[in-house]
């Protein structure tokens, strides 16, 4: 069994619209944008970074903003619901706040003794507001949330899989432990995480395969403190039988992606060097960051992408 991860690190999701999907994240839900950059593949798209003031691992969630994409199809083989940490207490300013910002099918609900509160953003996405009694995490302060309701960063992923028995084995060798097992759910959670440590695992043999597309999540990625610690995962994963590639430089972190017995694909990613190697701390996410492959192209780039409205 694998100890070097320590939780989440990020959650890659798909969106249409580049400003809507910038506004929801920074104005309602109060999260830093904290790196503006470009898809390493499609340089003419953006891929936006948000999370705490550092954008700390555990906090991240990331978007391409894809303008002519469809709508995804939701279904079994994907991450149903990406829930974030907030403090207890909360619920009842999200759920005042979120509707007027264009969430819809906003409800409050409890599972695993927790208070949460469902809703769908502006793609459809599936996310979770969790009251979490202990959780000390900083948040970024950011535009009338105060501190004793702002998001503290990923509570967990939930995944709706036909069959959870071949990726409840895979998480436990990536060192989970199942926690609990409720409705058809099965909890599993990291010992002594960085505070996004749970993955919840819901059972659907009968549900048709999700469509990726606008609203979905591209890929969950898993945390490790360095490159070593990445390799070790590595070769643990391709000993098991895993067919994991090549570790890639995404220039705030270094990753190693593969496809889950589930359909689910993971990521596992470094907390080095983080997003402060190109902007300083102060000024995160304000400029236009490009790949070193995709620097030439800068000018091309800044006229073909639509200019971000904050």
């Amino acid at each position: 069994m694998l100890n070097q991860i320590s939780g989440l690190h990020h959650v890659t999701s798909m969106a249409k619209d580049p400003n809507e999907n910038n506004a929801f994240f920074t104005k309602a839900m109060g999260l830093r944008r904290v790196k503006k950059t470009v898809n390493f593949d499609s340089p003419d798209t953006y891929h936006l970074y948000y999370g705490d003031e550092n954008g700390s691992p555990g906090t991240i969630i990331t978007y391409f903003p894809f303008a002519h994409i469809a709508r995804g199809k939701s279904g079994s083989g994907e991450v149903g619901t990406t829930a974030f940490s907030v403090p207890t207490g909360a619920l009842d300013f999200w759920s005042n706040r979120l509707p007027g910002f264009g969430a819809t099918d906003v409800k409050k609900i409890e599972g695993f003794g927790e208070k949460r509160l469902t809703f769908a953003g502006p793609d459809g996405d599936g996310f979770a507001l969790v009251e979490v009694a202990d959780d000390h995490r900083a948040p970024w302060r950011h535009d009338g949330i105060d501190p004793d309701h702002a998001v503290r960063g990923f509570h967990s992923v939930s995944m709706r899989l036909r069959d959870i028995g071949a990726t409840s084995e895979l998480l436990r060798f990536m060192g989970y432990e199942e926690v609990d097992r409720k409705e058809g759910i099965t909890r599993l959670a990291v010992p002594g995480g960085n505070g996004a440590g749970i993955i919840d695992l819901e059972a659907k043999p009968l549900l048709e395969a999700a469509r990726l597309g606008a609203g979905s999540v591209h890929h969950v990625a898993f945390a490790v403190e360095n490159r070593a610690k990445q390799l070790e995962v590595r070769k643990a994963l391709m000993d098991t039988g895993y067919q994991v590639t090549p570790v890639i430089d995404r220039d705030y972190f270094w990753a190693i992606y593969f496809r889950t017995p589930g359909g689910v694909l993971f990521e596992v990613a470094t907390n080095e060097p983080g997003f402060d190697r190109d902007e300083d701390t102060a000024h995160l996410g304000e400029a236009l960051k490009l790949p070193e492959q995709h620097s030439g192209l800068r000018a091309e780039i800044e006229r073909y992408l639509p200019p971000i409205v904050d």
